[in-house]
């Protein structure tokens, strides 16, 4: 195994660990930003700061606020004061196509993921716009 791949598997394990932090029971997902070998940013699904900490409906439907963990790590690294900008996110699933344009605006250069969100129009997109995507099965 190369040492880049190798790299990947690890900070891709560290964002399922990460993953678990999430209150949300359909689906938990966790991300890692890192830059130069440092993780500059993390993040998972869930509420916004202050809100309750239920992610689902009563008809177990996500709630409409909830955010992705993509969009958690990129805007806490943006009220940190880091760059993205040349980043690799870390995802454990898949971006969709809303996170995907986030991914694009912060200057992200390349996405790592384990499972197949069941839209791809996210990765499409990241494609489109020149950015690396790159999925390891962590099984």
């Amino acid at each position: 195994m190369e040492k880049q791949e190798l790299l990947d598997s690890r900070y891709l394990r560290m964002a399922q660990v990460w993953a678990e932090n999430s209150y949300c029971k359909r689906r938990k997902v966790g991300a890692l930003l890192v830059k130069d070998k440092m993780i500059i940013s993390d993040g998972y699904n869930g509420t916004p700061v202050g809100f309750e900490n239920v992610c689902e409906d009563e008809n177990n439907h996500s709630k409409v606020y909830v955010l992705h963990a993509e969009a958690n790590a990129i805007t806490k690294v943006a009220q940190s004061g880091n760059s993205s900008s040349g980043a690799t996110l870390y995802v454990t699933s898949s971006p969709c196509i809303e996170c995907a344009k986030l991914i694009i605006q912060s200057g992200i250069k390349r996405v790592v993921f384990n499972e197949i969100y069941r839209l791809t129009d996210g990765i499409d997109l990241l494609k489109r716009a020149g950015i690396e995507c790159c999925q390891l099965d962590m099984k």
